[in-house]
C-alpha cells in the first residue's frame, strides 16, 4: 500500500454559524493557512561573536475565501452585519480536507475569526465569467486536527495486515 500526497481540490470549510445553507460550505480557494514564528535576539553578555535566536510569537496570516457569488449565504449576511452594521461576532470555522470517499484526512480548526474584508470580481460585458466573491478573515490562531488521518491509516495497516494472513507485509515491484 502506497501511500500518495493529497490533491488540494477536494475540501470543505464549515463556519459556527446560523443559518448556514448548503452553499456556505462550499469555497473554491481557501489560501492563508499559514504561521510564522518570530525569533527574539539576545546577546550574549560576554560572548560578542554571536546573537541567541529564541523563538518568540507566532503570526497568523490573514485566512482568504473566493467562491462564486449566490444569493442567499448565511457567510456572506455575516460578512456584511460585520462590515456594514459593525456587528462583528467571531466565530470559529473547521476547514476539511477531504478524500475520494469524502472523508477528512486532515482538518484545521480556526478559531475566533472575523471578516476585514469582501471584495467581488469585476464585471466585465466581453467576458462569460462566474462573479466571484473574496472573503478575508483575520483569526487568532488555528490547531491541526489530523486524528482522521491518523485512524484511516491505522485501519489501512491493520486491513494490509488481515489481507496478508497476519504477516509483514511486502510490497512487490514489477
Amino acid at each position: 500500500m502506497f501511500d500518495y500526497p493529497f490533491t488540494g481540490f477536494h475540501f470543505l470549510v464549515i463556519f459556527e454559524i446560523f443559518p448556514q445553507l448548503p452553499n456556505d460550505a462550499s469555497f473554491q480557494d481557501v489560501t492563508g493557512l499559514s504561521v510564522d514564528v518570530d525569533l527574539d535576539s539576545y546577546k550574549e553578555g560576554g560572548e560578542n561573536r554571536f546573537t541567541h535566536r529564541l523563538p518568540g510569537r507566532s503570526r497568523y496570516t490573514d485566512l482568504v475565501l473566493k467562491r462564486g457569488m449566490s444569493l442567499a449565504s448565511g457567510v456572506q449576511a455575516w460578512c456584511q452585519d460585520s462590515i456594514e452594521n459593525f456587528n462583528y461576532q467571531p466565530t470559529n470555522l473547521l476547514i476539511s480536507l477531504l478524500n475520494e470517499d469524502h472523508l477528512p484526512v486532515s482538518s484545521w480548526y480556526v478559531v475566533n475569526a472575523i471578516p476585514i474584508k469582501y471584495a467581488i470580481s469585476g464585471l466585465d460585458a466581453t467576458q462569460s465569467q462566474i462573479v466571484i466573491e473574496s472573503i478575508t478573515l483575520r483569526y487568532e490562531y488555528y490547531k491541526s486536527l489530523n486524528v482522521a488521518a491518523a485512524v484511516t491509516a491505522a485501519i489501512g495497516a491493520v486491513a494490509g495486515l488481515l489481507d496478508s494472513g497476519g504477516s509483514s507485509p511486502s510490497i512487490s515491484v514489477p
